[in-house]
């Protein structure tokens, strides 16, 4: 998109798009501007961390992909559609943003799992997987118990489908979660943080879960996380952010390892 930010991309023939496309992406809140003209790709099935010191815009980013925020400046693809955005105009020359609605059957590509586990304390572990399959997506309760059965067996929890979450660990109810957030099928999977709010012998538990996810799965998962280790077990390429900007990206032992920015070398000597 060239100069006109509300100008729909040019298709490019036989080319596959990225699943997620930032395009001179501005987020402020107020006079505070969290996101500062964000460029940011990522191809589908790819698996890409964001790291970075709190309050340098990388949750921000999820959130605008879950639509929790919307963009103040810029447009956010996905699959080369737009996807904060929708044309207007017979000619689709223009974008605006999206409604509510358009918003809201778009979201449902993308599953998050947040930072609190948020499971329903009057439901059972199945019940908690098969609500939102059955009352969003249109399943049948059959077929949604079916699909949350195999799901609570990848994430280890098969023995707990008639457990309330009150009766689990912390590491079991984040593992619901994340068994939750799949439930919907999502083509891009976001994780914030999901191991901080575990006692520290709970959060292996729970990334031996997400990197069997990365491993066995084609999805494309965007995370942040200040697990190092696990950043570099799952991740293709990492983020460096600082400030609401990019300021370096690599290769996950690359970046790790060998860092070219004074900023990421000072970050991951604070993390280790």
């Amino acid at each position: 998109m060239d100069g006109n930010p509300d100008a729909v991309p040019d298709a490019v023939p036989d080319a596959v798009p990225d699943a997620v496309r930032f395009e001179r992406v501005t987020k402020r809140f107020g006079d505070n501007t969290v996101l500062d003209g964000l460029d940011l790709s990522v191809g589908r099935g790819e698996r890409v961390t964001l790291i970075g010191p709190s309050g340098s815009g990388k949750t921000t980013i999820l959130r605008l992909l879950m639509t929790l925020e919307r963009v103040t400046e810029g447009v956010i693809l996905v699959d080369g559609l737009p996807y904060s955005h929708t044309p207007s105009g017979s000619d689709g020359g223009k974008l605006v943003p999206a409604s509510e609605r358009e918003l809201a059957t778009r979201r449902r590509r993308v599953g998050m799992v947040f930072q609190q586990f948020n499971l329903f304390p009057h439901m059972n572990v199945l019940e908690n997987v098969v609500e939102a399959p059955v009352h969003v997506l249109g399943e049948s309760r059959e077929a949604a118990e079916a699909h949350a059965r195999d799901l609570l067996g990848l994430v280890g929890l098969d023995d707990k489908i008639d457990a309330r979450p009150t009766r689990l660990s912390g590491g079991q109810q984040q593992r619901v979660a994340i068994a939750r957030a799949l439930a919907m099928r999502p083509e891009i999977l976001l994780l914030d943080e999901v191991t901080s709010a575990l006692d520290p012998e709970l959060v292996a538990e729970v990334l031996d879960v997400l990197r069997d996810i990365a491993r066995d799965t084609e999805i494309t998962l965007l995370c942040v996380t200040h697990e190092m280790g696990f950043a570099r077990d799952v991740s293709d390429r990492i983020l460096m952010f600082d400030q609401g900007r990019i300021i370096e990206s690599g290769a996950a032992a690359q970046l790790l390892d060998a860092p070219e920015h004074e900023r990421t070398r000072s970050f991951l000597r604070s993390v280790r």
